[in-house]
């Protein structure tokens, strides 16, 4: 199909007058001007093992659950149900399951089923047999994202695989997924670990960080920067794990923005979105402040 003229023209002169639609923000402007939701957008979130990517998306699921009643679905097979379902409700409470009543809980679960549906993994699958069960939800249950964690947990499609070749296999199920987001809607995160010889790359000396493992660059992922280039937006989720003094700090570099028009851009180098983790793991703070207990819930979704 050939794009209309007078559609770009239309599309053209939304942008000159400011008549885009922005992506969703948790209103607080330190963050907001650099990280938001975008419906539809393929999103590819970086990162060493074991730095707590998947907590910090889930986090960031759980606050635009409560501000933009937003529902989503989480395939992510390197964690069960029961403790994705833990995270989200000690999230939502702002406190642990052992310090919650029984009615708290119970209560803080229906809301969870309300907003998340949680795939259980039980074997392996491919990234096409997952769009096919994501297919079916979607059109059984109305959600607007989904999670894959990680990507290297998928089965391999053997049949393309020995058809294309390793690179081009990676690149086509980076455009299936792409498609899959613009197509239904849906905005995808997908969740990737770095490549072995990432894991040696270490702060200079004299850096704050001295000898600890660098965050990740967009070629730095398992199968290299075709992932970003696929992607709408890339965010490299990092945590100085042996740091002394750091460690409960979740950095997020935001690195890469296609439409800078609908809000979000590039954060400046070494200056990321600093997340404080909270006591007890039940959340983050920013700058002090919690930010889903501060978070104030609209009435109505508009992406």
């Amino acid at each position: 199909m050939i794009a209309q003229a007078k559609n770009i023209q239309d599309r053209i002169l939304d942008i000159k007058y400011g008549r885009v639609k922005e992506g969703l923000k948790i209103d607080i402007p330190e963050i907001d001007e650099y990280l938001r939701y975008k419906q539809g957008n393929f999103n590819v979130l970086i990162g060493h093992a074991n730095v707590g990517k998947t907590t910090v998306i889930m986090y960031l699921f759980t606050i635009w659950a409560i501000k933009h009643k937003l529902r989503f679905v989480v395939w992510s097979s390197e964690n069960t149900s029961q403790s994705i379902v833990r995270k989200i409700i000690e999230f939502k409470m702002g406190k642990t399951i052992n310090e919650a009543s029984d009615k708290l809980i119970n209560e803080t679960i229906d809301w969870c089923d309300t907003y998340f549906k949680i795939i259980e993994v039980d074997d392996l699958v491919t990234y096409k047999q997952l769009l096919k069960q994501a297919t079916q939800i979607k059109d059984a249950w109305d959600y607007n994202a989904l999670l894959i964690d990680p990507y290297n947990s998928l089965s391999k499609d053997i049949g393309l695989l020995k058809a294309v070749g390793g690179h081009e296999y990676d690149y086509q199920v980076a455009s299936e997924f792409r498609l899959f987001a613009k197509k239904r809607n849906v905005s995808v995160f997908l969740n990737a670990h770095g490549v072995t010889e990432a894991l040696r790359r270490t702060h200079v000396k004299g850096h704050e960080y001295e000898n600890l493992p660098t965050p990740l660059g967009m070629a730095s992922v398992e199968g290299g920067g075709k992932w970003a280039n696929r992607a709408d937006d890339v965010i490299c989720i990092h945590r100085y794990t042996s740091s002394p003094t750091d460690w409960m700090y979740s950095h997020l570099h935001v690195l890469k923005v296609k439409e800078n028009e609908t809000g979000g851009r590039c954060t400046p180098y070494e200056e990321p979105i600093r997340l404080r983790m909270a006591k007890n793991n039940i959340g983050f703070e920013f700058l002090g402040r919690d930010l889903i207990h501060n978070v104030q819930p609209i009435q109505k979704l508009e992406i």
